[in-house]
């Protein structure tokens, strides 16, 4: 359940506005040495009218076995009298043994496009994932997080996906 607060108060954060998505999976056992848990979330929202602006954000972490894995991604356009203007941002981080972290953001005309990824390894064979995809296509902002949690010792992974759209204001 944490995981699950954690990554709807980023969400709430990234855009305080209407059409948030939450997705949480994992058994949840307080005291589990082998729980994993996976959580994602999502936010949207747009003003219309002559300018108008948009948002977009999503984020998702994973734990397992002494493992955490998070990613976080957000855009925003805006149009007014003086044109559009738009923004776009990334961030991951991992921990645990061989923890890897990597985020990019690439900018063409018309096309923003940010990626994070960030894993893990836990104690026991236990992993921790998570991956977000933010961008601004073709008059569209869009936002995708997957995150996965492989649980110690084996069982069944633990997976949760969050993906938004929102047309351009």
């Amino acid at each position: 359940m944490r995981l699950l607060w954690q990554a709807a108060c980023v969400a709430a954060l990234v855009s305080g506005l209407a059409g948030t998505a939450l997705s949480e999976s994992g058994p949840g056992k307080a005291g589990n040495a082998g729980a994993a848990g996976a959580a994602s979330a999502g936010s949207t929202g747009s003003t219309g009218g002559s300018a108008g602006s948009a948002a977009i954000g999503s984020a998702g972490s994973a734990a397992s076995g002494g493992s955490s894995a998070s990613t976080l991604g957000t855009a925003g356009t805006s149009t007014g009298p003086a044109g559009t203007g738009s923004s776009i941002g990334t961030v991951g981080s991992a921990a645990g043994s061989n923890p890897e972290s990597r985020s990019r953001v690439q900018a063409k005309p018309n096309d923003l496009d940010a990626r994070s990824r960030a894993r893990a390894e836990g104690a026991g064979d236990a992993r921790s994932r998570s991956e977000t995809r933010t961008r601004f296509h073709n008059g569209r902002l869009e936002t995708e997080t997957k995150t996965e949690a492989r649980p110690a010792n084996g069982g069944r992974d633990v997976k949760s996906e969050t993906r938004l759209r929102v047309p351009q204001p």
